[in-house]
């Protein structure tokens, strides 16, 4: 079963509990760039011992919360989450519009 979030708090508990971190990127669309939001999950493994490079996986620059929110807002988006009843860890997210 999934649900649909738009509420910053849930959204912020539900990738949080998962180990994710919020990511943007601008990329070339056409004659101008647009930016694309994603969420990336095992940030924390790829600073583990020592290996504390730039903040940027393939291609992608993680960026405060509120950086995120506020381009998640400014696309009329929400996400909609897998509800794992069995308490598990999954990840699996869609961007869809907010109502």
């Amino acid at each position: 079963m999934s649900k649909i979030l738009t509420d910053r708090q849930a959204i912020r508990e539900w990738v949080e509990a998962r180990a994710g971190n919020p990511v943007l990127m601008d990329v070339p669309d056409g004659t101008g760039i647009r930016t694309v939001l994603q969420i990336t999950f095992g940030q924390d493994a790829l600073n583990a011992e020592g290996n504390e490079g730039p903040d940027r996986i393939d291609g992608f620059q993680l960026v405060s919360w509120e950086e995120w929110f506020v381009a998640l807002e400014k696309g009329g988006l929400a996400i909609e989450v897998t509800d794992d009843p069995s308490g598990g860890n999954e990840a699996e997210f869609t961007f869809v519009p907010r109502d």
